[in-house]
């Protein structure tokens, strides 16, 4: 399908670190963008939560400065499609006022709450068997243990905050909040509900609340949203609203998809079986599959995709870009009173230049990136990074490569079981998210991982080109068997055969470092 170049699709991705607007053009080419910051309000007992209005606010600002650039006819704006961090949750009333702040996907402070609901009589997992098959064979996966879910954070509020749960008109993911505010209309789509355990997905082209689900979990049917897909028209754009954003009144709304979803269309590894690997504060290795299936043992499963009748092999490593930022920020530029250093422009460059100092193997010292907890390929929020094989010859460089290549190795044991899961090698794997510009990190991923790693054009845009994209696809601007054709691939790392000893050699003693640790991090961080 030949797509009108001259059209363009305005996107919302509300990441943890705040919202990035852009315009996209219908065949996924990035005319401009804009980026405000966000805080993130870190609490004690495990909370981390986000203010709605700031959400929007920082939206609205991005906005106008997108719009002011004239880079694009904003009267050829043909839609508006939003993507936004996973597995948040957002309590509004019937006007759609936030009764709190967001709680989102680091939250911690329903694991007692979802633990037990998921408990009782004879257990596997720290799941009730009878719980557990209902989950699986319906959902495709179950609630995690971490209270990380929606449903952990609906608990936490039903039990901590009962006046707030009383008044809250629906619970809505950040995804389908924005499109509430876009619109007035509450909805969620397949694949951004699914982390509330309440839907059956066995049939993938007709998804539904599950009513066994919704009694097993104690959530109320009543105060979550209607389901839609994500390629429906939720909505026009609320005049006041286009008159904010400097967009046209009326503009089509799509429904739209999380990050990990629109990730994996602007990867351009839309085929099933077809892999790639976002690198950004967190991290995943995914791909489409034709199946519902389940790993309840490392936390993997096939869950709804944006793209209508497929599936999408989800799992998340936690911190990924974050380790570099941790470096940064809490060691090497650390304000106290033995430095007060200015910060560098582009350190990130400046890391891949001083890495490239060190050798592959960072002298073989490891770095574990376990540092808010881990999901996959083990889910174990207990566990904590660090440095390991520190003597007096160790130097900076060696510490900046060592975080490069712990992340490496975590997705490298990601990689065994996603491949166990889908039963085949990933031969080749294309890269995206901000860890994806340094050609320094795709080097050392295609080393550790043994595979190619294709570099997408703009990596640090896959979300928002996905969600642009999908929007394509939803007004017959395109089709999804047109992506890959339209995914740019700037370079490509084959594995030098040269660094295979060393990555394998310390694979293995990072695995050993998990096995021989995870009962004194279970001691200290239970």
């Amino acid at each position: 399908m030949q797509s009108d170049k001259s059209k363009y699709i305005f996107t919302i991705d509300l990441g943890t670190n705040g919202p990035k607007v852009a315009l996209i053009s219908t065949t996924g080419e990035v005319i401009a963008h804009e980026f405000e910051e966000n805080d993130v309000i870190l609490l004690p007992n495990g909370g981390a939560e986000q203010d709605p209005d700031d959400w929007w606010q920082a939206i609205s600002k991005s906005a106008q400065r997108l719009v002011a650039k004239n880079q694009a006819q904003i009267k050829d704006v043909v839609a508006v499609s939003c993507t936004s961090q996973w597995s948040g949750t957002v309590a509004v009333d019937q006007e759609g006022n936030p009764l709190m702040n967001a709680i989102i996907w680091m939250d911690t402070r329903g694991e007692p709450y979802v633990n037990n609901v998921a408990g009782g009589g004879i257990q596997v997992e720290g799941y009730a068997i009878p719980k557990m098959i209902q989950w699986i064979s319906k959902t495709g996966g179950a609630p995690a243990h971490s209270g990380k879910d929606p449903i952990a954070h609906i608990l936490y509020i039903q039990n901590e905050l009962p006046e707030i749960y009383e008044k809250t008109y629906k619970f809505l993911e950040p995804k389908d909040y924005l499109n509430l505010k876009l619109t007035g209309k509450f909805a969620a789509s397949y694949d951004s509900i699914a982390l509330h355990w309440v839907t059956d997905n066995r049939d993938i082209d007709n998804i539904v609340y599950d009513d066994a689900l919704f009694k097993i979990t104690t959530l109320e049917r009543g105060k979550l949203p209607e389901l839609k897909r994500a390629v429906d028209l939720l909505g026009d754009l609320k005049a006041d609203v286009a008159s904010e954003l400097g967009l046209p009144e009326g503009t089509p709304v799509v429904m739209g998809t999380p990050d990990v979803h629109s990730a994996a269309i602007g990867s351009g590894a839309v085929k099933d079986f077809e892999g790639h690997l976002y690198v950004g504060t967190s991290s995943w290795l995914t791909c489409h599959v034709p199946f519902k299936k389940t790993d309840v043992f490392h936390g993997m499963g096939s869950l709804p995709s944006p793209i209508p009748g497929r599936y999408l092999l989800l799992n998340e490593q936690e911190s990924a870009g974050a380790c570099l930022k941790f470096l940064k920020d809490s060691i090497l530029y650390h304000e106290d009173e033995l430095l007060t250093e200015a910060n560098v422009p582009d350190i990130y460059k400046v890391f891949d230049q001083v890495a490239a100092n060190a050798p592959a193997g960072s002298g073989k010292l490891i770095f574990t990136p376990w540092l808010y907890g881990e999901r996959t390929p083990i889910e174990d929020h207990t566990i904590r990074g660090g440095f390991h094989n520190m003597s007096l010859q160790t130097t900076r460089e060696h510490l900046i490569r060592a975080v490069f290549e712990g992340v490496a190795y975590n997705t490298k044991w990601l990689l065994k079981y996603a491949e166990k899961f889908i039963s085949r090698r990933m031969d080749v794997l294309n890269i995206i998210g901000g860890g994806a510009n340094s050609a320094l990190w795709c080097q050392i991923f295609a080393d550790v991982l043994d595979r190619d790693i294709c570099q997408v054009k703009d990596p640090i845009h896959a979300n928002s080109r996905g969600a642009a994209l999908l929007a394509s696809v939803a007004l017959g601007h395109s089709t999804f068997d047109d992506i890959s054709e339209q995914t740019q691939i700037v370079a490509t790392y084959h594995p030098n055969p040269e660094n295979r000893e060393i990555y394998d050699e310390l694979f293995d003693e990072f695995l050993g470092i998990y096995k021989r640790n995870k009962t004194m991090y279970a001691r200290l961080n239970g």
